[in-house]
């Protein structure tokens, strides 16, 4: 190939098998992802770039690109591998990379002409110079992780309802069902709070979500952001992950959480003790919410279903407690033993893997023998609750009661949003999983 005579265009797509979402309500609603933005900041500049995000925009077949970039999540991996076996039918070059090529390189290499294990940022250059010679290698694993001062800020194409933006990547908590686990990224790693600062100043998006694994593993690290965040006036609202324990006990970083522009919290609850449902690892998660509402702030929960020790009963008095804690929103997924974490090796060991149909890996379908119940019972009682959440008459009671004591208009209408919209998302979510 003449690399002084190539076409440098490059189409980079993020593949969806959630097919049964609305386009308008996934780009208004879903959060924003990052990857194929990080992507794009370390391609040379003189090569032209078009991202696709198959939530809501539909594929360019027939653009004159000459090389195709595909990210993929497990639960797409099956999305991922058509889209890409259909280019490679039309004589294009094709690239996968993302957590599932990187978990699974030599799955994802029969469906492309090169994959990309583990972070871009280094080995995408190469892997671009190699291309203009003709000489693509079949994998390209650049054996460090990058140094935070290394992330360039994110390149973004398409303008949402919110933005995306990471200040720390890996995760040192290790949990079993992780994938961050599975891709050994443990370890914390923050990028200079300069670099995050500028990327948020040229940001068009009033509203962000932080990508972090969880804003809340390095206190002193994340004061330091929010303190200069309030210094630049930044006028921005966000939403974060944070840990129960740290959010349960530190006053100050709260405060300078909401100065900074902070409507809710993301928070894993997991899973509750029928014991003490309230309390899990020493904290009152009752306290916690209302303590995060003392600031004006809202707790948006997640929780997993499927656990060893979770039986028929857990999703009644789950439901019956966290009603009084004035959440503003919840989550409730089936476990799901995502490849090469620890989970899904205990389960594989056990022989309760039922099937490695990764469009199936979406935490609506049952992929596993759970211990105390059907796969079935999981499933509807997975169901259940998220009905009985997501009601009307819970949704109106909930806004009432919530723990949040912020008074900012925009704060009330994002909680009544939030609610009313995540009722679409679990009867649509609930539907297309029967359906499949």
């Amino acid at each position: 190939m003449n690399a002084k005579n190539m076409n440098r265009k490059i189409l980079l797509i993020q593949p969806s098998s959630d097919r049964h979402f609305n386009k308008i309500f996934a780009k208004l609603f879903l959060i924003p992802s990052l990857s194929l933005e990080q992507v794009a900041a370390c391609t040379p500049p003189e090569y032209e770039v078009k991202i696709i995000d198959e939530s809501y925009e539909e594929i360019d077949w027939d653009g004159n690109y000459n090389l195709i970039g595909i990210t993929s999540f497990t639960k797409d991996a099956f999305r991922a591998y058509e889209i890409a076996d259909e280019f490679r039918n039309y004589g294009k070059k094709v690239v996968l990379g993302g957590i599932h090529p990187t978990l699974l390189p030599n799955e994802a290499k029969r469906h492309a002409d090169s994959v990309v294990i583990g972070e871009a940022e280094e080995s995408w250059p190469t892997l671009l110079k190699d291309f203009e010679k003709g000489e693509l290698r079949p994998f390209y694993e650049w054996k460090r992780k990058v140094p935070p001062e290394k992330i360039p800020p994110a390149k973004r194409y398409n303008k949402l309802i919110a933005g995306a933006v990471q200040a720390s990547r890996g995760c040192p908590y290790r949990c079993n069902f992780c994938q961050l686990t599975g891709l050994k990224d443990t370890i914390h790693r923050k990028r200079p709070i300069e670099d995050v600062i500028y990327e948020i100043k040229n940001m068009d998006e009033r509203i962000l979500w932080f990508q972090d694994a969880s804003l809340t593993i390095n206190p002193k690290y994340t004061k330091k952001l929010f303190r200069k965040m309030i210094e630049e006036r930044l006028n921005k609202k966000w939403i974060a992950f944070g840990n129960a324990i740290v959010l349960g006990k530190d006053d100050e970083l709260l405060k300078l959480a909401k100065k900074s522009g902070c409507m809710a919290w993301m928070v894993g609850f997991e899973t509750v003790s029928k014991k003490d449902i309230r309390k899990n690892k020493g904290i009152d998660f009752y306290k916690v919410v209302e303590k995060v509402g003392k600031y004006g702030m809202g707790v948006w929960a997640s929780f997993i279903f499927g656990f060893d020790e979770d039986k028929p009963e857990t999703f009644d008095y789950t439901y019956d407690e966290i009603s009084s804690w004035g959440i503003e929103s919840a989550e409730f997924n089936i476990l799901t033993p995502l490849p090469k974490t620890p989970l899904f090796e205990k389960l594989e060991r056990e022989g309760r893997i039922l099937t490695k149909d990764w469009s199936k890996y979406n935490f609506d379908n049952v992929v596993f023998k759970p211990k105390n119940m059907t796969p079935m019972e999981l499933k509807h009682g997975v169901e259940k609750i998220s009905r009985k959440f997501y009601s009307i008459s819970a949704i109106l009671k909930r806004i009432i009661k919530v723990k949040n004591k912020s008074k900012n208009p925009l704060s009330f209408l994002f909680r009544i949003s939030t609610n009313f919209d995540l009722r679409i998302f679990h009867k649509m979510r609930f539907t297309s999983s029967v359906n499949k």
